[in-house]
């Protein structure tokens, strides 16, 4: 066999170091967490997280699957002051300009708005909402 024949034969990577060739890799690994997580902070109203807690569990997360917005996770602290009137979670959308259209399909569902009007007939259950568009860093582990 001819010299030329076999180094056509063997591919590239047997050339090249192994870390290198890993390196070269990466772009045709499995993809990474493109889109954006959206850390949310509701600040409930005063006496009003128990109610806040049941429209999320009874129906705010099912409409946010509907509605293409992906559950990550969702908590309450632990310590006062914020025990008795936070809940904070996290939202994954596929880019800024989903999470718009998400919002925006969300806030005119007929479904959200009669479970929100319902929910509030004896007061508002939300002071303020915080919203952080966060992307995740190339060190860290994978959430999905």
């Amino acid at each position: 066999m001819k010299r030329r024949t076999l180094l056509q034969a063997i591919p590239a990577a047997a050339f090249l170091p192994a870390t290198l060739w890993a390196t070269s890799q990466q772009d045709h690994a499995a993809p990474t967490q493109a889109g954006v997580y959206e850390l949310r902070v509701y600040h409930a109203a005063a006496g009003k997280l128990a109610d806040l807690l049941t429209r999320f569990r009874e129906h705010t997360v099912k409409l946010f699957d509907r509605h293409g917005m992906k559950s990550v996770a969702y908590w309450t602290p632990v310590d006062e002051p914020d025990k008795s009137n936070t809940l904070i979670y996290i939202l994954y959308h596929p880019s800024r300009e989903a999470a718009a259209a998400n919002w925006k399909s969300f806030q005119d569902d007929p479904e959200w708005k009669s479970v929100h009007d319902k929910s509030e007939v004896n007061g508002k259950l939300v002071d303020k909402v915080d919203s952080t568009f966060m992307a995740l860093t190339d060190f860290s582990p994978p959430l999905r």
